[in-house]
């Protein structure tokens, strides 16, 4: 190999070290979220609008539930109009990394793999994934999914739980609980894994034949999400929900949706 004298060395170098702080140079400050959505006046939360009691559309064509209710409320304290950005389980993630959404309340839940690519807030709420089949269906466990088929919303806790657990299942995943429950209704499938909410909805669209509780996969606490390196955001999501689950707005919010108080593990 042909060596570089001394002085051609040198000058490389001073190339390359000019050519690094260029490129240092280029790079925009990183943005400061929380002073971004103050400054445009309007929060954009991501929210599943086809996940009962979490979100859905009323008979007047507007959106309820226990998210919209969370999200009303945070923009309220925050001092700017609410945009609700619809999304599915599948594309959360996405829409929040892309920009297109500030924030994401959506059940939320915290888990390792996520937390590899997103921020959350203190958890507010939790979630619980669950194994559901016909009454007269013995099943007590992920053995007894072994070549049966079983439905679940793509993206979602219950997926991962699912795939990991249950071996040699056939499962069938959609896009949107909505999906989810019209295939199990239309009788595509008869177990599901979801949540305990999803699965009454199921029991009350499919009297003749209805779903019961299995068994539970996992149980996950969910919160806000946001994208990662936003200090100040996260500051004023933690100190926001810090003091709406000491008042108990917050808690309020879940008694009024799930039917239970909130475990005392979240407060």
């Amino acid at each position: 190999m042909k060596r570089l004298s001394p002085t051609r060395r040198g000058l490389a170098v001073s190339l390359l070290a000019f050519g690094l702080l260029a490129s240092v140079l280029s790079v925009p400050a990183r943005a400061d979220a929380l002073a971004d959505i103050k400054a445009r006046g309007t929060v954009r939360v991501a929210i599943d609008l086809g996940l009962p009691p979490y979100g859905m559309i009323d008979a007047n064509l507007k959106p309820v539930g226990s998210d919209v209710e969370v999200a009303e409320l945070l923009a309220k304290d925050l001092g700017v109009k609410l945009d609700i950005v619809k999304v599915t389980g599948a594309n959360r993630v996405p829409f929040l990394l892309s920009g297109q959404t500030d924030i994401v309340i959506s059940s939320f839940a915290v888990n390792e793999e996520r937390k590899r690519v997103v921020d959350f807030s203190k958890p507010y709420g939790v979630v619980q994934n669950v194994i559901a089949a016909p009454t007269s269906m013995k099943v007590s466990g992920f053995e007894d999914l072994a070549g049966k088929r079983v439905v679940v919303t793509r993206g979602t806790t219950a997926d991962k739980a699912l795939t990991a657990g249950a071996k040699g299942a056939d499962i069938l995943r959609y896009d949107d609980d909505a999906t989810l429950v019209t295939a199990v209704v239309s009788g595509q499938a008869d177990i599901a894994a979801n949540t305990p909410t999803v699965i009454a909805a199921l029991r009350e669209r499919r009297p003749n034949d209805p779903l019961e509780v299995k068994f539970v996969m996992a149980t996950f606490p969910y919160a806000i999400g946001l994208r990662k390196n936003e200090p100040e955001l996260r500051g004023w999501l933690d100190a926001w929900v810090g003091e709406n689950m000491k008042n108990g707005k917050l808690p309020a919010i879940y008694k009024k949706w799930q039917g239970a108080d909130l475990p005392a593990t979240i407060n």
